[in-house]
C-alpha cells in the first residue's frame, strides 16, 4: 500500500451539512458513547465550531513535512487531522499560513494531538483549530509519514473521510459507515432536550424530578436533614 493516497471516499456533504447543524458535541457523544477525542484537545479560541471530512495524517514528533504535503492536497470541506504522537514540544507543526492556505482552499478545520502557534493570526483568520497545546518552537522538514491512512488520536481510530465535528467542548469523530443512523437518533435526543427545557423554564420543575435522579437518589437511603 502506498504511504500517501491520494483517493478517499468522503461522508456525503449532505449530511455533513445535518452534523454542522447539531446544536452540540454532547448530542453526538450521547449516541455514540464514544469517539470524542482526548479532552486536552481544545479549540485554539472559544467559540469555535467545525464540520468536516477527515484528511488524515500521521506526521513524526518534531517534523511537518507531512502536514505541508497533505496540505496541498486538502479539498473544500476536509478537516486535516493529524496525529503526531501526542508530542507538543514544538509548535510549527501548524501555524498562520498555513492556516491562510488551509482556509484559502475551503477547509473546514484543523485537528491534532501536538501543538501549534500563530494563535492571534488563527483567530483573525477565523479558521478553525483544535489542538492540545502552544508553542513557538520550530520544526524540520525531513521525516516521512502516512497520509490518508487510518490514523489513533487518544483511544479514537480516524480514518479518511469521516465526519469529524468540534465546538467549545469536544471533537467527535463519526465513523462515515453509520453516520447517518448515528444522526437520527442524535437528532430525536436534541428534540427530547429541547422539550425538556421548556418544561424545565415552566416551572414543571428540575432536571433532577424530570430525568428521575430523584428516584437513583432515593435508593442510596441516605439520611437528609429535614
Amino acid at each position: 500500500m502506498h504511504d500517501i493516497i491520494t483517493k478517499i471516499v468522503r461522508a456525503p456533504q449532505e449530511l455533513v451539512d445535518k452534523f454542522a447543524a447539531v446544536e452540540e458535541s454532547a448530542s453526538i457523544y450521547e449516541v455514540m458513547k464514544k469517539n470524542a477525542l482526548p479532552g486536552r484537545i481544545k479549540p485554539i479560541w472559544p467559540g469555535t465550531r467545525m464540520c468536516g471530512t477527515a484528511l488524515t495524517v500521521y506526521s513524526r514528533p518534531g517534523d511537518n513535512l507531512m502536514v505541508y504535503k497533505a496540505l496541498d492536497m486538502l479539498q473544500p470541506g476536509d478537516v486535516l487531522v493529524v496525529s503526531y504522537d501526542g508530542y507538543t514540544g514544538c509548535g510549527g507543526l501548524w501555524g498562520g499560513m498555513m492556516s491562510t492556505s488551509a482556509k484559502a482552499k475551503g477547509a473546514a478545520g484543523f485537528v491534532t494531538d501536538g501543538a501549534v502557534r500563530d494563535s492571534m493570526l488563527i483567530k483573525e483568520l477565523d479558521f478553525p483549530v483544535f489542538c492540545a497545546g502552544r508553542n513557538v518552537q520550530t520544526t524540520t522538514k525531513s521525516l516521512p509519514g502516512k497520509i490518508n491512512h487510518p490514523i489513533i488520536i487518544g483511544d479514537v481510530v480516524i480514518h479518511p473521510g469521516d465526519i469529524v465535528y468540534g465546538d467549545n467542548d469536544a471533537v467527535i469523530i463519526i465513523p462515515k459507515e453509520i453516520a447517518e443512523e448515528v444522526y437520527i437518533e442524535v437528532v430525536k435526543r436534541e428534540e427530547r432536550e429541547s422539550l425538556l427545557a421548556k418544561r424545565i423554564m415552566a416551572g414543571e420543575g428540575t432536571a433532577y424530578h424530570l430525568m428521575g435522579f430523584d428516584k437513583a437518589f432515593q435508593k442510596l437511603n441516605l439520611g437528609v436533614e429535614e
